[in-house]
């Protein structure tokens, strides 16, 4: 890209050590005017010193950008992707991901409302998310420029970010001139740590890695029980209390936090072809996730739910590799929201060390009938006798290629 090109740049800003060397490195080397976006995601920390620290390195007020997106996030990814239980390789509920595309989102919004020609990360050329907001704003904004410092200049150290830094007089805070321990990613949905003390497979993670969490060996030894409402596939409320979409996964995760619930210790498979090794926190979602498959078990039909159940790893590759504005993640999209049409009730849990525990569930919409599964006289709501006939035309196939198999056919 030629310097010339980039007149104004909108940056995804965190005020950090590292996102504050991108706010001066923009200015420097594209000699380009800087507009900052940081958002609130939940994240759990105080976002005024941003503002303060994008005022200091010269950003007028009208190009910093603060907005608090909590419960669009929430609303608007977190529960959609519920709806589909997507799971990563299995066991990721997939917290760093699905706040990328919202952050991309409000970037792009940013750039068309205040002219910008150019949009900026500080995602590293060896992770996800470089690909994650990139695609995003791809499909948001097909001519928008990009910037990735990380793939572009030549600070490749930590010494060499705090040496820009000190040259710039962007001030550093103590805790940031010496090697940090490891990285943490956080919003409402999830927290999650990686690198450095955590590279080593073998090694377990320190109890100070975990955040967001304490040990389920240290959790009070008396169970907690809540009871989640769902209508139509969204958590609605706890205990019959109506919350908001942010405000009900705040209290999840409170729930999780003292029950030492959410923890996750996962080696993963990054989309740009290697395995990272990452502590994971996800203590509303985990409650989240369990409650919402219990309500299903009883309120959608099973061959919707095997369809939901083969589509959803599909779905979850799309999140984790950034395709959440692609027409395919769209289309799964929509299949799973029609299929939550009749998914309301309540599911009763109890929380225990680490542990989320079904006791009970309920829906208006239920199509479990105790009068078929009973043990006791059913009244002729199921002739057994059907079953003969069942078994035997499923058996076919199988007779018949154990007689082929018997005449020297191949299986």
């Amino acid at each position: 890209m030629r310097v010339k090109d980039v007149k104004k740049v909108v940056l995804a800003y965190s005020g950090g050590l590292d996102t504050s060397v991108i706010l001066k490195w923009l200015q420097t080397t594209y000699g380009a005017e800087v507009v900052t976006f940081t958002a609130d995601l939940g994240q759990g920390e105080e976002l005024g010193p941003a503002r303060d620290k994008a005022r200091l390195l010269g950003i007028r007020d009208e190009n910093i950008f603060m907005d608090d997106v909590r419960e669009e996030f929430v609303r608007d990814f977190v529960f959609p992707m519920f709806r589909m239980n997507a799971l990563y390789e299995g066991c990721y509920l997939l917290g760093t991901s699905i706040a990328r595309p919202l952050i991309a989102k409000r970037q792009i919004e940013i750039a068309e409302q205040v002219g910008a020609d150019a949009v900026a990360h500080g995602a590293t050329g060896k992770g996800n998310d470089q690909v994650r907001f990139e695609l995003s704003y791809y499909a948001l904004k097909p001519d928008v420029k990009v910037i990735a410092p990380w793939r572009e200049w030549d600070l490749t150290s930590r010494t060499r970010l705090i040496q820009f830094a000190e040259e710039h007089q962007i001030p550093i805070a103590k805790d940031k001139r010496g090697e940090a321990p490891f990285s943490v990613d956080a919003n409402l949905l999830h927290s999650s740590s990686e690198g450095k003390v955590l590279e080593d497979p073998w090694v377990a993670a320190d109890e100070v890695v975990w955040q967001r969490t304490i040990s389920p060996m240290n959790a009070p030894d008396k169970p907690t029980e809540i009871t989640v409402s769902f209508e139509r596939g969204d958590a609605v409320a706890i205990n019959n209390e109506r919350l908001s979409p942010a405000t009900l996964l705040t209290r999840l995760n409170a729930l999780g936090k003292e029950n030492g619930i959410g923890r996750l210790d996962l080696v993963e498979n990054r989309f740009v072809g290697m395995k990272s090794r990452g502590a994971y926190e996800t203590p509303g979602g985990t409650i989240l996730y369990t409650a919402h498959r219990a309500i299903e078990s009883i309120t959608l039909d099973r061959e919707a739910a095997h369809l939901k159940d083969s589509l959803m790893p599909r779905y979850a590759e799309l999140i984790y590799n950034g395709f959440w504005f692609a027409p395919e993640r769209r289309m799964i999209q929509a299949m799973a929201d029609a299929s939550q049409a009749s998914v309301t009730g309540d599911v009763r849990l109890t929380l225990y060390k680490g542990n989320v525990i079904v006791t009970g569930r309920q829906s208006p919409n239920s199509l479990y009938s105790m009068k078929v599964v009973t043990f006791e006289e059913d009244q002729g709501a199921y002739d057994q006798f059907d079953a003969q006939g069942f078994i035997k035309l499923n058996a076919l196939r199988l007779r018949l290629g154990a007689m082929a198999g018997r005449r020297g056919g191949a299986l």
